[in-house]
């Protein structure tokens, strides 16, 4: 038994390129070092700073605005120069702009470059995800995504705990060690995954007759990012308001908390690629993705449906977890499908603006819906959120920019 478990590990890990994992290194690097913006809030309202939690609100606004435009802006650029240059000038950029905000004391900057900061660290983003795409074989594309999801989990996890123990010493230690980390992350990029080193980083001539040359004009995909955005809001409460829901209704301690919200990074880590790996291909990703929503929508429903504290808290965060990963696993192979190498950056940049959306909308939501009504009425509205955009999913279609909407 353990022999073959060992063997499906190795075959769920084979088959990728150098190239994939050598991109999933440098993420490992880069996200090992996010450090500042889990700490933001309470940065800006410690003595030192003296802030109000208003004031922190309203720079976190602004860094979710700039996500949101740093994704649209980060898919067009890399349609125009390329995946390799934009990571690497994004890496660079946020790496200093890191550094400079750490030395900032002046409401008025703060905000400015909170703002900055955000929109080049997300212009990352749709770069990254065509890189993944280039880098990938049709065939084993999901699990070369599902790698790099993994680096990000293992590396927020590794930030996270590491950001805690030099915030207790300096603040600011957290700004000069995620821009060091930004900055080496791009060193690295360049080590291995430049043009003139990587074979593989080099443009590809393409020839194609796609229908939708853009994502805009993409009916299709345009209803899928609304869907994304919808659960993207629902999803965002796992790791907002659910947190509190465990202390305040629960009364869970902290330590019990941070290790729920350290197991489902754990789980990703451990099945994602094994999962996919037994799934990728058998059916369309959107047979996937409707389903794992509506298992995420479920876990909402298990707060309200179930007696219990600790165990009750287990038992959601796992179907939460094994949703996500149905869910957002296949994500990816859905847009990369509807794409050409001409317009790729548009689609990922409209991707990473939906969930930078989501980001957004879904903290400030929950928490107005929990504040005036209850924690109970958030699950409900969340759970049944979840199945309504489990069926918008299921009411697209897959294909290379050509789909409509139709029932699946």
């Amino acid at each position: 038994m353990l022999t073959g478990a060992l063997s499906l590990y190795k075959n769920a890990f084979s088959g990728l390129s150098r190239s994939t994992w050598l991109l999933s290194f440098v993420i490992l690097v880069n996200r090992s070092g996010t450090m500042v913006i889990p700490f933001m809030t309470i940065y800006l309202t410690q003595p030192a700073m003296g802030y109000s939690i208003g004031q922190a609100g309203f720079v976190m606004g602004l860094f979710g605005l700039g996500a949101v435009c740093g994704g649209l802006m980060g898919g067009k650029l890399t349609d125009r120069f390329g995946f390799y240059y934009v990571q690497l000038v994004t890496l660079c950029g946020g790496g200093i702009m890191f550094m400079i905000l750490g030395q900032i004391k002046n409401f008025p900057f703060i905000c400015l470059f909170t703002f900055l900061l955000s929109l080049i660290n997300e212009a990352f983003r749709p770069a990254n995800s065509t890189a993944i795409a280039h880098f990938s074989k049709e065939e084993n594309r999901t699990r070369s995504f599902s790698l790099n999801r993994m680096a990000i989990n293992l590396g927020w996890a590794f930030g996270g705990a590491i950001g805690g123990i030099l915030a207790s010493i300096n603040y600011h230690l957290l700004f000069w060690v995620d821009g060091c980390t930004n900055i080496l992350a791009a060193i690295l990029l360049t080590r291995f995954l430049s043009p003139a080193r990587n074979e593989a980083t080099k443009p590809v001539k393409h020839t194609d007759d796609t229908v939708y040359q853009s994502a805009y004009h993409d009916r299709g995909y345009i209803i899928f990012i609304g869907c994304t955005i919808m659960f993207g809001v629902c999803f965002f409460q796992l790791f907002t308001t659910m947190p509190v829901y465990f202390k305040q209704q629960l009364h869970l301690p902290e330590y019990a908390i941070g290790l729920l919200m350290a197991m489902s990074g754990v789980m990703i880590a451990l099945i994602e690629m094994v999962l996919v790996f037994s799934l990728e291909g058998k059916r369309r990703s959107l047979y996937y993705i409707s389903r794992g929503v509506f298992i995420v929508g479920i876990s909402f429903l298990l707060l309200n449906l179930l007696p219990g504290a600790g165990m009750l808290a287990v038992l959601c965060m796992l179907v939460a977890t094994f949703g996500e990963i149905s869910a957002m696993a296949f994500m990816n192979a859905f847009w990369v499908a509807r794409t050409s190498v001409r317009n790729r950056g548009q689609y990922a940049g409209m991707y990473t603006m939906a969930w930078s959306t989501a980001q957004v909308l879904g903290p400030s939501v929950g928490a107005q819906v929990a504040g005036h009504y209850s924690f109970k009425t958030l699950w409900w509205v969340s759970g049944c959120l979840c199945f309504l955009t489990s069926l918008g999913y299921k009411w697209l279609v897959e294909g290379n920019g050509q789909a409509k909407s139709r029932l699946a």
